[in-house]
């Protein structure tokens, strides 16, 4: 599975984790040096606070590209502990 924007590829990996329809990308395989953090953040009530990215390809940057969970809160969301998940409608997937 690859996320791609604008031609670039953020993110490629045989081992993704499929949650409620997305898929997260171990952190290792996600390209790091095209995200900056984002302000916004989000809370799940069995995941937890959420963080987010923003991306930038070739000066264009793209708000909230992806999100996060760097300290989840229940066993249940362990798996996802850091992964990166992509917004279907702001990347391609392939």
């Amino acid at each position: 599975m690859k996320a791609i924007l604008d031609g670039i590829v953020l993110a490629d990996s045989n081992d993704t984790k499929v949650i409620e329809g997305n898929h997260y990308f171990p952190p290792d395989s996600v390209k790091k040096e095209y995200f900056v953090a984002s302000d916004t953040s989000s809370v799940c009530p069995w995941k937890g606070t959420c963080s987010y990215y923003d991306a930038t390809i070739s000066g264009k940057t793209v708000s909230d590209v992806a999100w996060y969970y760097p300290n989840t809160i229940s066993d249940r969301a362990k798996p996802i502990e850091n992964y990166v998940a992509f917004y279907k409608n702001k990347v391609q997937f392939e």
